[in-house]
């Protein structure tokens, strides 16, 4: 939780910071005069000043309340909250995010930063974790309390016994009775933004006497290894305000404006008269607390569990009697704040009784399973299908997510029959039957699968196979290897046959550069990630052609961009040199031709249907049909983009130039290669795939085809996920996409040869000098 929610709220210019008795977790306090409060009652005073006033002279923070200049910003935000620009403004506010000392590092889940904190209460933004006396819950819940509650127990009977109340309980009933004392505030008083009025010493930076530690807290979380891509917002964009307030204000409907603030951590929409949540509320992905509480609310939408970071739902007193299935994705909910309205007696029974994560759980547990998307089409990019004596092949590439990486920590928000491996890899060869293509790139697939479940299974669709798990299996038992995933290459063994295969152990070939031996970034940055490649030689059977595949899986992380570059650039090096290698690949014989290179999923084939054409010739390393696909984790901005789009990087590249990686950093990068990114043909039209990597704090491109466009032409893509179903996605997987990827797929022709003409000299007769003089 947010440690700006921490401490009591005093009147405006006193603030009393409440120690933390850690000594290992010293922090710089602000100390107050007079004696803090004893009890809640005291942060509601009726002597907090209106924004409208000045603070007193004698106060040590005057002008606290203004975030921003009111005649500049209260018509703006008149217009967003859909209230008269007279009424009053919705307040912005900053506070510092502290974590506590006790760090939880289970869960290593993308782009936004999770609260780890361990504290026993359950991150309300009310400031609970003080010790209040247990009076301030008298009379709260006249439904479900006596006229008082001491030492957390109450005197609600279950049939002829006398129910204890749970801790969780408790918590509900104090939060609920400081939303009542906020409501009156705002209502009877007329003190509209009651919550930033409360906290209006943060707009000035009191509380920024520990973000130092903060900081600290914050980088280790940073540091850990979520084996995930994620979005950094620090690092993207700076936004220096996540929180708003727009309490109090009468407000009817939430104006659309609202909704593209989808930076916000915190909205209170209490205490107005609001009927209905707008679906879009759905965009504000990055919201972990949000109090709706006092309004006229009658349900909940179902798009609100796209907002899996809530921490915090209150919506005390409405009209609610149901939850939707949805919000059992809210994982990391610790409070529903419910008290209040005329819910379901057995939900509110199962809230009381187990608590919010029990109840989110079950939601997630018992809701059906949804209506699955309409199938994702084909888009061509040709008029009319390519001329029969043309050579064509698709090429499909899935990074599948191994058993070993998918856990109920990184994927909360999935029920867990959906995360069940025997599903998912049911799923993924569903997929792979679907789209029927003649070469299948998959990205951690670890032993056990392949030699159990996936090369048998393909086996049978007349597919052969080219596995390798990462270097550290090496190291490993076998009973723990065969979890070490890999990447592995199919083909349709009636269409081609392996001429060659290669393993590209980047971090071996790194360090055994001889420019590179030296270079402490090679050991210290490229060598500890084992990202690997292969690359296999194929020949169509029939018309001779042969083609390159690259299928390549590099690392995960944002921050290591430079490690990601120097792995391409490795990988496209080798490749470069093996496509030397095989353009001078002598003709393969009849019998090679007939039975191909026995490999791992079997025997020789023995039918055939038609005759063999000879192979083709390539005459230099450029002319051999060149694919290079895969999980590449690097979006189009990035510089592994850059590298094969433009086939060079110079030194002076901001990622080679706070670093030392041998003639790469002293001579810059290149490949001979003419490269395109397939799925950027679509990048200008209505069937623009916006993801192939889809979880809450991270949805974008990430998995790539890049092809040879001198020597093949694309003609049709595998499109994008239905728009309609994605809006009340939170994240993959689900039940009808097994991996947190998504499969792309390009289909190409082999672009016929261009011989080049040789014209015989012409004969002009003997010359002049050689004619005999009579």
């Amino acid at each position: 939780m947010a440690d700006g929610y921490r401490y009591p709220q005093q009147s405006a210019g006193n603030y009393y910071y409440q120690q933390h008795t850690q000594s290992h977790h010293t922090r710089h306090q602000i100390i107050r005069n007079t004696t803090p409060p004893n009890n809640l009652l005291s942060a509601f005073t009726t002597e907090t000043p209106s924004p409208s006033r000045s603070p007193d002279s004698h106060s040590p923070a005057p002008n606290l309340y203004g975030m921003y200049n009111q005649s500049q910003q209260q018509g703006h935000h008149g217009r967003v909250n859909g209230a008269p620009s007279g009424r009053g403004m919705p307040l912005m506010y900053n506070f510092q995010q502290h974590q506590s000392s006790h760090q939880q590092h289970a869960q290593h889940h993308t782009n936004i930063q999770q609260d780890h904190a361990a504290h026993a209460a359950n991150g309300t933004a009310l400031g609970h974790h003080t010790n209040y006396s247990s009076g301030i819950l008298s009379n709260s819940t006249p439904s479900f309390t006596p006229n008082s509650l001491q030492n957390g127990h109450n005197g609600t009977t279950r049939g002829s016994q006398a129910q204890q109340i749970t801790e969780h309980w408790a918590e509900q009933l104090k939060l609920h009775k400081q939303s009542e004392d906020a409501n009156l505030a705002m209502v009877d008083h007329n003190a509209p933004n009651h919550f930033a009025r409360t906290r209006a010493g943060e707009n000035r930076g009191l509380a920024t006497a520990n973000s130092n530690a903060d900081a600290a807290s914050q980088q280790e979380e940073n540091d850990e290894d979520r084996g995930r891509p994620y979005r950094q917002e620090s690092v993207v964009k700076r936004q220096d305000w996540h929180n708003i307030d727009l309490s109090g204000q009468g407000l009817k409907v939430l104006a659309p404006p609202l909704f593209k603030y989808t930076f916000l951590n915190v909205l209170y929409i209490a205490s107005n008269k609001i009927t209905q949540l707008p679906s879009a509320i759905g965009a504000l992905r990055h919201l972990k607390h949000l109090d709706a509480s006092f309004n006229q609310l009658k349900e909940l939408p179902r798009e609100l569990g796209m907002c899996v970071y809530l921490r915090d739902l209150l919506v005390f007193n409405n009209q609610i009697h149901t939850l939707p299935n949805e919000l059992g994705s809210l994982h990391q909910l610790r409070m529903l704040g419910i008290e209040g309205n005329p819910l379901d007696a057995n939900l509110k029974l199962a809230i009381m009784e187990h608590g919010t994560e029990s109840v989110i759980s079950q939601l997630r547990e018992e809701a059906p399973t949804p209506m699955p998307p309409p199938p994702r089409k084909i888009v061509p990019l040709q008029d009319g299908l390519p001329p029969s004596n043309q050579e064509s092949f698709k090429i499909f590439t899935y990074n599948i997510l191994c058993d070993k990486a998918c856990t109920q920590q990184l994927y909360g928000y999935t029920p867990s029959d959906a995360l069940a491996w025997e599903w998912r890899r049911e799923q993924v060869l569903k997929e792979i039957d679907e789209q029927d293509a003649d070469i299948v790139c998959l990205q951690e697939v670890d032993s056990d699968t392949h030699y159990e479940f996936l090369s048998p299974k393909l086996s049978v669709r007349g597919y052969k196979g080219v596995f390798w798990p990462r270097p550290k299996a090496k190291t490993m038992p076998e009973k723990d290897a065969k979890f070490v995933d890999g990447c592995a290459t199919f083909y349709k063994g009636s269409k081609f046959i392996l001429l060659e295969k290669s393993l590209i152990d980047i971090a071996n070939l790194a360090i055994n550069r001889p420019d590179m031996k030296n270079q402490h970034d090679i050991f210290n940055r490229v060598m500890p990630r084992d990202n690997i490649a292969i690359v296999t030689f194929l020949e169509n059977r029939v018309t001779g052609s042969r083609v390159i595949i690259g299928n390549a899986h590099l690392h995960w992380d944002p921050q290591y961009s430079d490690v990601k570059l120097i792995q391409m650039a490795i990988l496209m090096d080798n490749i470069n040199s093996l496509a030397t290698k095989y353009a001078t690949r002598p003709a393969s014989t009849e019998k090679e031709k007939k039975a191909g290179l026995v490999d791992e999923n079997g025997s020789p084939e023995t039918k055939f249907e038609s005759d063999f054409a000879p192979s083709i010739k390539y005459s230099s390393n450029t002319q051999i049909p060149l694919i290079v696909c895969g999980d590449l984790n690097s979006t189009s901005d990035s510089s592994v983009y850059e590298l094969l789009a433009k086939g060079n990087i110079k030194p002076s590249h901001k990622e080679l130039a706070n670093h030392q990686y041998g003639n790469f950093t002293k001579n810059g990068i290149e490949h001979p290669f003419a490269l395109r990114s397939a799925y950027s043909a679509l990048d200008k039209g209505p069937d623009r795939v916006t993801f192939t990597n889809y979880v809450p704090g991270f949805q974008d491109v990430i998995d790539h085809i890049w092809y040879s466009t001198n020597t093949l032409e694309l003609t049709a893509l595998l499109g994008g996920v239905d728009a309609e179903y994605m809006k009340t996605v939170p994240g993959f997987p689900n039940h009808h996409f097994p991996s947190d990827h998504l499969s792309i797929m390009g289909e190409f022709v082999v672009k016929g040869r261009k011989e080049k003409k040789t014209h015989p000299e012409p004969d002009f007769g003997s010359s002049s000098s050689n004619r005999r003089r009579d």
